[in-house]
């Protein structure tokens, strides 16, 4: 099944020259890979991928990018952070629509990860949350994809923490 996902980057400084970063990507299996280069110091790639699940795609395009651009950071994996607007287009009704969803289910509804005047949520959780509610539609395989870009997302997060206080803040918010 083909998967489509997003990768961004922050890039070393020596990996400026966009003609080499894109010659060594296509040599390393990113040639599936729309490359994203205009903002300085950073590299966006929209991939469709062919794989056994999105996990896979996930983990074999960020294996590819790693022997490409072995000191890329990643900044972000997509799709995963999300307003009501993204939902909303995604299952096809209006933002007012899902505002109201969201009100009137407030004590079931995903907690957002930021919230504030834009609040943001983790894809994955909004659509496993609409799946399980039935009556919206969407595709099954952005809810994998999403999933997939969360675990991403977190693992990333996870291992800028110390292993002891990570330990520590799981026993406090679990």
């Amino acid at each position: 099944m083909e998967y489509t996902f997003i990768l961004k980057y922050q890039l070393a400084e020596h990996d400026s020259d966009p003609d080499v970063l894109v010659e060594r990507l296509g040599s390393a299996g990113c040639d599936d890979a729309l490359v994203g280069i205009g903002q300085p110091g950073r590299l966006a790639l929209e991939f469709t991928r062919e794989a056994e699940n999105a996990q896979a795609a996930v983990r074999s395009a960020l294996a590819d990018v790693k022997r490409a651009v072995p000191l890329a950071k990643l900044v972000e994996a997509a799709p995963d952070f999300v307003g009501l607007t993204d939902v909303a287009e995604l299952v096809g009704v209006s933002r007012q629509a899902m505002r109201k969803v969201m009100l009137s289910h407030a004590a079931t509804f995903p907690a957002p990860v930021h919230e504030g005047s834009a609040s943001i949520w983790h894809l994955a959780e909004v659509l496993g949350w609409l799946e399980e509610k039935g009556g919206y539609s969407f595709e099954r395989k952005m809810l994998e994809t999403a999933r997939a870009a969360l675990e991403v997302n977190l693992t990333k997060e996870v291992h800028r923490l110390p292993v002891a206080a990570a330990r520590e803040l799981k026993l406090l918010i679990a």
